[in-house]
Protein backbone atom coordinates (compact mmCIF):
# COMPACT_ATOMS: atom_id res chain seq x y z
CA UNK A 1 0.00 0.00 0.00
CA UNK A 2 1.44 3.57 -0.89
CA UNK A 3 1.97 5.71 2.16
CA UNK A 4 1.55 8.97 0.04
CA UNK A 5 -1.16 10.79 1.23
CA UNK A 6 -3.45 13.77 0.14
CA UNK A 7 -4.56 14.27 -3.43
CA UNK A 8 -1.98 13.79 -5.97
CA UNK A 9 -1.15 17.78 -8.33
CA UNK A 10 -1.92 16.97 -11.82
CA UNK A 11 0.26 18.66 -14.21
CA UNK A 12 -0.05 16.29 -17.47
CA UNK A 13 -1.61 18.35 -20.13
CA UNK A 14 -4.45 16.28 -20.37
CA UNK A 15 -6.29 14.51 -19.00
CA UNK A 16 -6.55 17.41 -16.50
CA UNK A 17 -8.06 18.41 -13.51
CA UNK A 18 -12.11 17.50 -13.25
CA UNK A 19 -14.06 19.63 -10.73
CA UNK A 20 -16.88 17.91 -8.75
CA UNK A 21 -19.62 19.70 -10.21
CA UNK A 22 -18.57 17.92 -13.49
CA UNK A 23 -18.00 15.09 -11.87
CA UNK A 24 -21.36 15.03 -9.88
CA UNK A 25 -22.64 15.88 -13.39
CA UNK A 26 -21.75 12.55 -14.40
CA UNK A 27 -23.00 10.32 -11.95
CA UNK A 28 -26.16 9.60 -12.54
CA UNK A 29 -27.41 6.53 -14.11
CA UNK A 30 -27.89 5.55 -17.74
CA UNK A 31 -30.95 7.52 -20.26
CA UNK A 32 -32.00 6.43 -23.55
CA UNK A 33 -29.96 8.78 -24.91
CA UNK A 34 -32.69 8.68 -27.77
CA UNK A 35 -35.33 10.04 -25.29
CA UNK A 36 -37.25 13.50 -25.30
CA UNK A 37 -35.92 14.20 -21.82
CA UNK A 38 -32.00 13.85 -22.95
CA UNK A 39 -32.18 15.74 -26.57
CA UNK A 40 -32.62 19.26 -24.76
CA UNK A 41 -29.06 18.30 -23.12
CA UNK A 42 -27.36 17.49 -26.25
CA UNK A 43 -28.89 21.04 -27.92
CA UNK A 44 -27.49 22.87 -25.09
CA UNK A 45 -24.00 21.54 -25.69
CA UNK A 46 -23.87 21.81 -29.28
CA UNK A 47 -24.95 25.71 -28.67
CA UNK A 48 -22.28 25.65 -26.28
CA UNK A 49 -19.25 24.32 -28.13
CA UNK A 50 -20.36 27.31 -30.91
CA UNK A 51 -19.66 29.72 -28.47
CA UNK A 52 -16.31 28.68 -27.19
CA UNK A 53 -15.21 27.99 -30.84
CA UNK A 54 -16.56 32.04 -31.16
CA UNK A 55 -18.11 30.34 -34.75
CA UNK A 56 -21.78 30.64 -36.29
CA UNK A 57 -20.58 26.92 -37.76
CA UNK A 58 -21.54 23.55 -37.33
CA UNK A 59 -19.77 22.06 -34.30
CA UNK A 60 -19.81 18.66 -34.47
CA UNK A 61 -18.89 15.44 -32.33
CA UNK A 62 -17.66 12.27 -31.69
CA UNK A 63 -16.84 9.94 -29.51
CA UNK A 64 -12.98 9.39 -30.05
CA UNK A 65 -9.49 10.69 -29.13
CA UNK A 66 -9.08 14.34 -31.00
CA UNK A 67 -7.23 12.11 -33.04
CA UNK A 68 -10.61 10.98 -34.73
CA UNK A 69 -11.37 14.53 -34.87
CA UNK A 70 -8.32 15.09 -37.36
CA UNK A 71 -9.17 12.10 -39.53
CA UNK A 72 -12.88 13.19 -39.89
CA UNK A 73 -11.42 17.06 -40.74
CA UNK A 74 -9.67 14.99 -43.56
CA UNK A 75 -11.44 12.33 -45.08
CA UNK A 76 -14.43 14.84 -44.97
CA UNK A 77 -12.83 17.35 -47.19
CA UNK A 78 -10.27 16.06 -49.30
CA UNK A 79 -9.55 13.87 -51.99
CA UNK A 80 -6.30 11.19 -52.57
CA UNK A 81 -3.66 12.16 -53.77
CA UNK A 82 -4.25 15.92 -52.29
CA UNK A 83 -1.03 18.07 -50.87
CA UNK A 84 -1.77 19.73 -47.28
CA UNK A 85 0.76 22.00 -46.46
CA UNK A 86 1.65 21.04 -42.06
CA UNK A 87 3.80 23.38 -40.23
CA UNK A 88 6.23 21.81 -38.03
CA UNK A 89 6.15 22.94 -34.54
CA UNK A 90 6.61 19.70 -32.44
CA UNK A 91 5.22 15.98 -31.69
CA UNK A 92 2.32 16.48 -32.59
CA UNK A 93 2.71 18.51 -35.68
CA UNK A 94 4.67 15.65 -36.64
CA UNK A 95 1.62 12.82 -35.74
CA UNK A 96 -0.97 14.60 -38.04
CA UNK A 97 1.73 14.37 -40.80
CA UNK A 98 1.98 10.80 -40.31
CA UNK A 99 -1.74 10.84 -40.16
CA UNK A 100 -2.39 12.40 -43.53
CA UNK A 101 0.29 10.20 -45.09
CA UNK A 102 -1.51 7.12 -44.17
CA UNK A 103 -4.72 8.62 -45.36
CA UNK A 104 -3.28 8.91 -48.66
CA UNK A 105 -2.63 12.77 -49.00
CA UNK A 106 0.64 14.08 -50.31
CA UNK A 107 2.81 16.37 -47.27
CA UNK A 108 4.28 18.74 -47.38
CA UNK A 109 6.23 19.78 -44.25
CA UNK A 110 6.68 23.37 -43.89
CA UNK A 111 10.56 22.83 -41.61
CA UNK A 112 10.49 24.40 -37.99
CA UNK A 113 13.17 24.03 -34.91
CA UNK A 114 9.91 23.67 -32.56
CA UNK A 115 11.16 26.05 -30.27
CA UNK A 116 9.10 28.52 -32.36
CA UNK A 117 5.84 28.79 -33.92
CA UNK A 118 4.59 28.81 -37.91
CA UNK A 119 6.11 32.30 -39.26
CA UNK A 120 2.84 33.20 -41.00
CA UNK A 121 5.41 34.93 -43.63
CA UNK A 122 6.48 31.55 -44.54
CA UNK A 123 3.31 30.37 -45.08
CA UNK A 124 2.06 33.61 -47.33
CA UNK A 125 5.20 32.80 -49.68
CA UNK A 126 4.55 29.02 -49.86
CA UNK A 127 1.07 29.90 -50.71
CA UNK A 128 2.12 32.37 -53.10
CA UNK A 129 4.46 30.13 -55.08
CA UNK A 130 1.80 27.71 -55.73
CA UNK A 131 0.63 29.10 -58.35
CA UNK A 132 -1.56 26.05 -59.93
CA UNK A 133 -3.02 25.46 -56.55
CA UNK A 134 -1.88 22.35 -55.95
CA UNK A 135 -1.97 23.05 -52.12
CA UNK A 136 -5.69 22.01 -50.65
CA UNK A 137 -5.26 22.50 -46.68
CA UNK A 138 -3.03 24.31 -44.73
CA UNK A 139 -2.54 22.93 -41.08
CA UNK A 140 -1.59 24.02 -38.18
CA UNK A 141 -1.25 22.95 -34.08
CA UNK A 142 -2.34 25.71 -32.63
CA UNK A 143 -0.89 25.49 -29.58
CA UNK A 144 1.44 22.27 -29.54
CA UNK A 145 1.31 20.45 -26.73
CA UNK A 146 4.39 19.01 -26.94
CA UNK A 147 6.74 21.90 -26.65
CA UNK A 148 4.07 24.76 -25.49
CA UNK A 149 4.80 26.86 -28.49
CA UNK A 150 1.52 28.51 -29.41
CA UNK A 151 1.72 29.43 -33.62
CA UNK A 152 0.06 32.65 -34.30
CA UNK A 153 -3.16 31.12 -35.91
CA UNK A 154 -4.59 34.49 -36.73
CA UNK A 155 -1.94 35.73 -38.61
CA UNK A 156 -1.97 32.90 -40.46
CA UNK A 157 -5.68 32.78 -41.54
CA UNK A 158 -4.80 36.30 -42.72
CA UNK A 159 -1.62 35.17 -44.67
CA UNK A 160 -4.22 32.78 -46.58
CA UNK A 161 -6.85 35.44 -46.90
CA UNK A 162 -4.38 37.95 -47.93
CA UNK A 163 -2.57 35.63 -50.93
CA UNK A 164 -6.16 34.47 -52.11
CA UNK A 165 -5.44 30.98 -52.20
CA UNK A 166 -8.47 28.76 -51.72
CA UNK A 167 -6.89 26.04 -49.56
CA UNK A 168 -8.73 25.16 -46.24
CA UNK A 169 -7.51 26.13 -43.53
CA UNK A 170 -7.39 23.39 -40.61
CA UNK A 171 -6.45 24.16 -37.33
CA UNK A 172 -5.84 21.56 -34.13
CA UNK A 173 -6.91 23.77 -30.67
CA UNK A 174 -6.98 20.58 -28.71
CA UNK A 175 -5.24 22.35 -26.05
CA UNK A 176 -5.75 25.94 -26.88
CA UNK A 177 -9.71 25.67 -26.81
CA UNK A 178 -11.41 27.05 -23.17
CA UNK A 179 -7.35 28.04 -22.14
CA UNK A 180 -6.85 30.83 -24.76
CA UNK A 181 -8.18 33.09 -27.23
CA UNK A 182 -9.47 31.25 -30.32
CA UNK A 183 -11.95 32.80 -33.09
CA UNK A 184 -12.55 30.30 -35.85
CA UNK A 185 -14.70 32.30 -37.80
CA UNK A 186 -12.56 36.25 -37.51
CA UNK A 187 -10.05 34.04 -37.85
CA UNK A 188 -10.84 32.57 -41.29
CA UNK A 189 -10.78 28.95 -39.83
CA UNK A 190 -12.59 26.06 -41.87
CA UNK A 191 -11.46 22.84 -39.92
CA UNK A 192 -11.36 23.29 -35.84
CA UNK A 193 -10.24 20.35 -34.36
CA UNK A 194 -10.59 19.87 -30.23
CA UNK A 195 -10.84 17.59 -28.04
CA UNK A 196 -12.85 16.90 -24.08
CA UNK A 197 -10.06 16.39 -21.63
CA UNK A 198 -7.92 19.40 -21.38
CA UNK A 199 -9.75 22.82 -21.60
CA UNK A 200 -12.77 21.49 -21.08
CA UNK A 201 -12.36 20.17 -18.28
CA UNK A 202 -13.86 16.38 -18.61
CA UNK A 203 -12.17 12.84 -19.36
CA UNK A 204 -10.76 12.11 -22.76
CA UNK A 205 -13.53 10.23 -25.14
CA UNK A 206 -15.15 13.34 -27.28
CA UNK A 207 -13.84 15.31 -30.09
CA UNK A 208 -14.95 17.85 -32.12
CA UNK A 209 -15.12 19.65 -34.64
CA UNK A 210 -16.21 23.28 -36.29
CA UNK A 211 -16.63 23.15 -39.91
CA UNK A 212 -17.17 26.50 -41.94
CA UNK A 213 -19.43 26.78 -44.62
CA UNK A 214 -16.38 26.50 -47.22
CA UNK A 215 -15.56 23.17 -46.02
CA UNK A 216 -19.26 21.69 -45.94
CA UNK A 217 -18.94 22.82 -49.61
CA UNK A 218 -15.62 20.95 -50.27
CA UNK A 219 -17.26 17.97 -48.88
CA UNK A 220 -19.43 17.72 -51.44
CA UNK A 221 -16.93 16.85 -53.74
CA UNK A 222 -13.93 15.05 -51.42
CA UNK A 223 -13.49 11.79 -52.61
CA UNK A 224 -11.58 10.02 -49.48
CA UNK A 225 -13.20 7.45 -48.27
CA UNK A 226 -15.39 7.27 -45.21
CA UNK A 227 -17.92 6.05 -43.16
CA UNK A 228 -17.98 6.12 -39.09
CA UNK A 229 -16.09 9.86 -39.90
CA UNK A 230 -18.89 10.81 -42.22
CA UNK A 231 -20.12 14.39 -41.36
CA UNK A 232 -23.64 13.96 -43.35
CA UNK A 233 -25.37 11.59 -41.53
CA UNK A 234 -24.97 14.06 -38.23
CA UNK A 235 -28.07 15.80 -38.78
CA UNK A 236 -31.42 14.60 -37.55
CA UNK A 237 -34.40 15.21 -39.58
CA UNK A 238 -35.46 17.98 -37.80
CA UNK A 239 -31.72 19.73 -38.38
CA UNK A 240 -30.53 18.98 -34.79
CA UNK A 241 -27.14 17.93 -34.07
CA UNK A 242 -26.25 14.19 -32.82
CA UNK A 243 -23.77 11.63 -32.64
CA UNK A 244 -22.48 8.85 -35.10
CA UNK A 245 -23.10 5.99 -32.51
CA UNK A 246 -24.47 5.67 -29.11
CA UNK A 247 -23.70 9.06 -27.59
CA UNK A 248 -21.83 8.97 -24.59
CA UNK A 249 -24.34 10.46 -22.61
CA UNK A 250 -22.59 10.60 -19.29
CA UNK A 251 -19.84 12.61 -20.89
CA UNK A 252 -22.40 15.13 -22.36
CA UNK A 253 -23.89 15.25 -19.08
CA UNK A 254 -20.56 16.27 -17.99
CA UNK A 255 -19.82 18.75 -20.77
CA UNK A 256 -23.13 20.65 -20.66
CA UNK A 257 -22.25 21.45 -16.83
CA UNK A 258 -18.80 22.49 -17.81
CA UNK A 259 -19.72 24.65 -20.40
CA UNK A 260 -21.83 26.32 -17.58
CA UNK A 261 -19.16 26.76 -15.39
CA UNK A 262 -16.65 28.51 -18.54
CA UNK A 263 -20.08 30.66 -19.04
CA UNK A 264 -20.33 31.98 -15.28
CA UNK A 265 -16.83 32.45 -15.04
CA UNK A 266 -16.55 34.46 -18.27
CA UNK A 267 -14.44 33.37 -21.21
CA UNK A 268 -12.39 36.57 -20.94
CA UNK A 269 -11.97 36.03 -16.99
CA UNK A 270 -10.85 31.82 -18.21
CA UNK A 271 -8.00 33.24 -20.97
CA UNK A 272 -7.27 35.53 -18.20
CA UNK A 273 -6.59 33.04 -15.61
CA UNK A 274 -4.90 30.77 -18.12
CA UNK A 275 -2.41 33.71 -18.88
CA UNK A 276 -1.78 34.85 -14.67
CA UNK A 277 -1.33 30.93 -14.11
CA UNK A 278 1.49 30.34 -16.86
CA UNK A 279 2.96 33.76 -16.03
CA UNK A 280 3.64 32.36 -12.82
CA UNK A 281 5.06 28.91 -13.93
CA UNK A 282 7.32 30.68 -16.61
CA UNK A 283 8.75 32.57 -13.89
CA UNK A 284 9.51 30.06 -11.87
CA UNK A 285 11.47 28.36 -14.60
CA UNK A 286 13.46 31.48 -15.23
CA UNK A 287 14.17 31.89 -11.42
CA UNK A 288 15.28 27.96 -11.68
CA UNK A 289 17.35 28.72 -14.95
CA UNK A 290 19.27 31.91 -13.67
CA UNK A 291 22.81 29.75 -13.60
CA UNK A 292 22.37 27.89 -16.53
CA UNK A 293 19.68 25.50 -15.00
CA UNK A 294 16.21 24.44 -16.84
CA UNK A 295 14.57 27.15 -19.37
CA UNK A 296 11.42 27.38 -21.01
CA UNK A 297 11.44 25.84 -24.38
CA UNK A 298 9.46 28.37 -26.27
CA UNK A 299 11.87 31.04 -26.95
CA UNK A 300 9.62 33.55 -28.33
CA UNK A 301 7.21 35.72 -26.03
CA UNK A 302 4.76 36.01 -28.48
CA UNK A 303 4.96 32.16 -28.92
CA UNK A 304 4.55 30.90 -25.56
CA UNK A 305 1.16 28.95 -24.09
CA UNK A 306 -0.74 29.87 -21.51
CA UNK A 307 -1.53 25.89 -20.96
CA UNK A 308 1.81 24.29 -20.87
CA UNK A 309 4.99 25.23 -19.97
CA UNK A 310 7.75 22.42 -22.09
CA UNK A 311 10.82 22.60 -19.28
CA UNK A 312 14.24 22.23 -20.97
CA UNK A 313 16.80 20.65 -18.66
CA UNK A 314 20.39 21.61 -18.93
CA UNK A 315 22.53 18.90 -20.73
CA UNK A 316 23.36 15.53 -19.11
CA UNK A 317 20.10 16.21 -16.43
CA UNK A 318 17.51 13.55 -16.82
CA UNK A 319 13.91 14.54 -16.93
CA UNK A 320 12.76 10.99 -16.66
CA UNK A 321 14.37 11.06 -13.13
CA UNK A 322 12.45 13.87 -12.85
CA UNK A 323 9.30 13.01 -13.41
CA UNK A 324 9.59 9.86 -11.23
CA UNK A 325 11.13 11.56 -8.60
CA UNK A 326 7.89 14.08 -8.65
CA UNK A 327 5.20 11.16 -9.18
CA UNK A 328 6.69 8.69 -6.41
CA UNK A 329 7.87 11.07 -3.63
CA UNK A 330 5.97 14.41 -4.02
CA UNK A 331 2.33 13.27 -6.07
CA UNK A 332 2.93 15.17 -8.36
CA UNK A 333 2.37 14.46 -12.43
CA UNK A 334 3.94 16.10 -15.28
CA UNK A 335 4.17 15.12 -18.84
CA UNK A 336 7.11 13.43 -20.24
CA UNK A 337 9.13 14.88 -23.13
CA UNK A 338 7.97 13.52 -26.67
CA UNK A 339 9.98 12.12 -29.67
CA UNK A 340 13.38 14.43 -30.22
CA UNK A 341 12.82 15.90 -25.92
CA UNK A 342 12.04 12.46 -24.21
CA UNK A 343 14.59 12.76 -21.29
CA UNK A 344 15.35 16.50 -22.32
CA UNK A 345 12.51 17.88 -20.86
CA UNK A 346 9.31 17.48 -19.01
CA UNK A 347 5.98 19.17 -19.18
CA UNK A 348 3.94 21.59 -16.70
CA UNK A 349 0.67 22.24 -17.98
CA UNK A 350 -1.43 24.67 -16.48
CA UNK A 351 -4.93 24.48 -17.81
CA UNK A 352 -8.32 23.38 -17.03
CA UNK A 353 -9.86 23.62 -13.35
CA UNK A 354 -7.07 25.17 -12.05
CA UNK A 355 -6.16 27.77 -9.14
CA UNK A 356 -3.21 29.95 -7.87
CA UNK A 357 -2.69 27.26 -4.69
CA UNK A 358 -2.85 24.29 -6.50
CA UNK A 359 -0.09 26.02 -9.09
CA UNK A 360 1.92 26.84 -5.93
CA UNK A 361 1.89 23.58 -5.00
CA UNK A 362 2.92 21.45 -8.09
CA UNK A 363 5.51 24.27 -8.60
CA UNK A 364 7.11 23.38 -5.34
CA UNK A 365 6.77 19.33 -6.16
CA UNK A 366 8.95 20.08 -9.54
CA UNK A 367 11.44 21.77 -7.10
CA UNK A 368 12.34 19.23 -4.80
CA UNK A 369 11.73 16.85 -7.67
CA UNK A 370 14.84 18.30 -9.14
CA UNK A 371 16.89 18.49 -6.63
CA UNK A 372 16.43 14.79 -5.57
CA UNK A 373 17.47 13.59 -8.98
CA UNK A 374 20.27 16.03 -9.29
CA UNK A 375 19.57 18.57 -11.60
CA UNK A 376 21.47 21.45 -11.21
CA UNK A 377 19.36 24.71 -11.06
CA UNK A 378 18.87 28.04 -9.02
CA UNK A 379 16.79 28.47 -5.95
CA UNK A 380 13.49 30.72 -5.74
CA UNK A 381 11.47 28.90 -7.97
CA UNK A 382 8.31 29.35 -6.14
CA UNK A 383 8.95 32.39 -4.64
CA UNK A 384 9.48 33.80 -8.12
CA UNK A 385 6.19 32.20 -9.04
CA UNK A 386 4.43 33.91 -6.19
CA UNK A 387 5.60 37.46 -6.87
CA UNK A 388 4.60 37.21 -10.80
CA UNK A 389 0.80 36.40 -9.32
CA UNK A 390 0.96 38.78 -6.59
CA UNK A 391 2.03 41.74 -9.35
CA UNK A 392 -0.51 40.40 -11.51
Amino acid sequence: MSRLRGRQFLAIPGPTNIPERVLAAMHRPAVDFKSRAFRPVEAEVFAGLKQVFQTRETVYAYPSAGRGAWEAAMVNTLSPGDKVLIGETGAFSVFWCEIARELGLEVEELAGDWRHGVDPAAVEARLAEDRTREIKAVCLVHNETSTGVTSRAAEIGRAIRDIGHPALFMVDTISSLACMDFRMDEWGVDLAVSGSQKGLMLPSGMSFLGVSEKAEKARQSARMPRSYWELGGLREADGSLRFPSTSPVHLIYGLAEALRMLFEEGMEQVFRRHLRLAEAARAAVRAWGREGGPEVFSLDAREHSNSITTVLLPEGADAEAVRRQAEDRFQVALGAGLLRLHGRAFRFAHMGDLNEPMLLGALGGVELAMRAAAVPFAGGGVQAAMDSLAGA
